[in-house]
């Protein structure tokens, strides 16, 4: 495909892409994406899966699974419940004004598995408690607690891992990636301070010294999970979803990108089809109100516009620091 027929095909999506590809890969007025963006709440994914929330604010009964336990021993774990119908609203672009006052039914009604603990307030699981600063402070919520949780859950090394109750001192990159991913939307959001930005870049730092995808005792690839682009990624980590954390960081920040980055990025220009689109190389198995990834192997535009927009980030920067 020419690069004219790859945003027609971007372009040819739901409105929750749209908008994305308006505003970061095609440059239009605000006027013209924040009209798409508009449309999320009322057409598409984001109104199919408004219309899927319970009465009490949830979504399938429950905090992070879902309430009725049918879906034990299917494959995966289910995408069904509040937290994870949560991240792809807010992710899709959908107003939190859609929301109405979900915020505050929450804290009336949802309550985590683990310890019957209040949802706001988080648990003791790092991604669990990165979802909610997120979905938070996108519907008002004071997160200012939860957010300095981090503080005094970082690993000796830098980073994080969901695994520090049961004893692990080193950092996850999947973990990892959900913590800065929180850490920097807190700071965003105009609630920073110098010590959660201190905490943010040491979590940068552990993932930079190791380039994204490497061990930093032997320098080997950590594994093949680094390297599979997952047109919906949920939790997981990839050497892609890492190089989209460090567009927005370094925008926030005002810094160029780093040069430990390049291994990554080259990576990602390899794996560009001679069409010029990227593929879904991995899907995360488990219960979904709606099928909405490509097939694996197939061309994804998640994927696409996430690599575009990196590159376009990297090769624009060298343009102005040549």
């Amino acid at each position: 495909m020419a690069h004219d027929n790859v945003m027609t095909w971007l372009l040819d999506s739901d409105p929750s892409l749209q908008f994305h590809v308006q505003r970061d890969l095609l440059d239009a007025p605000l006027s013209a994406w924040s009209r798409t963006r508009a449309r999320t709440a009322t057409e598409g994914y984001g109104a199919q899966l408004l219309a899927k929330q319970d009465a009490d604010g949830q979504w399938a009964g429950g905090a992070y699974f879902p309430l009725a336990d049918d879906w034990q021993g299917e494959p995966g774990q289910p995408w069904t419940a509040t937290t994870w119908s949560l991240n792809m609203l807010r992710l899709w672009g959908v107003d939190a004004a859609a929301l109405g006052d979900t915020a505050d039914r929450l804290a009336a009604n949802s309550r985590w598995e683990y310890d019957d603990l209040p949802y706001w307030g988080g648990e003791v699981d790092v991604c669990i408690n990165a979802f909610t600063v997120e979905n938070g402070l996108w519907l008002g919520v004071d997160m200012s607690p939860l957010a300095h949780w981090f503080v005094e859950h970082t690993m000796p090394d830098g980073g994080f891992n969901c695994e520090w109750e049961n004893g692990s001192v080193r950092s996850s990159f999947h973990s990892t990636i959900n913590a800065l991913f929180a850490l920097l939307a807190y700071e965003q959001a105009g609630f920073g301070t110098e010590e959660i930005t201190a905490v943010r870049h040491r979590a940068e730092e552990y993932l930079l010294e190791r380039r994204l995808m490497y061990s930093l005792s032997t320098g080997e690839r950590v594994g093949v999970w680094a390297e599979k682009f997952l047109a919906i990624p949920r939790y997981a980590y990839s050497a892609l979803r890492a190089l989209d954390y460090f567009r927005l960081a370094a925008r926030y920040d005002g810094t160029a990108p780093d040069a430990r980055l390049a291994g990554a990025v080259e990576l990602v220009r390899e794996k560009q089809q001679p069409d010029g689109r990227w593929l879904n190389d991995h899907h995360l198995p488990g219960r979904v109100w709606f099928d909405i990834d490509e097939p694996v192997g197939q061309p994804s535009r998640n994927v696409t516009l996430q690599a575009l927009r990196v590159l376009r980030w990297i090769d624009d920067d060298a343009v102005d620091h040549p």
